[in-house]
């Protein structure tokens, strides 16, 4: 069994003929596989999941938890002159 680079770029005519196993592949280890024709990427064959099993998820989401809190909640990061200004 071949195992295929993380970077690897086939011809639309080799994916039709190995699909499945490329299919596979990439569920198996993560990577992804674009696809060419006549020298030009038409379609990458990406896991829709990542290795660690864990959903990808919008971007946005993702970054859930990920912030921190610079200021009690009570306190404003802004001073009273900054609303002074905003009139």
């Amino acid at each position: 069994m071949v195992i295929y680079d993380p970077l690897m770029t086939i011809s639309v005519t080799e994916f039709k003929a190995k699909c499945l196993h490329l299919i596979r592949q990439v569920e198996a280890h993560g990577t992804s596989i674009d696809i060419v024709r006549r020298g030009r990427v038409v379609a990458r064959l990406t896991s829709a999941v990542p290795l660690d099993g864990r959903p990808r998820g919008k971007p946005w989401e993702r970054l859930r938890g990920t912030g921190r809190l610079e200021a009690a909640p009570s306190e404003s990061m802004l001073s009273d002159s900054d609303f002074e200004a905003a009139h």
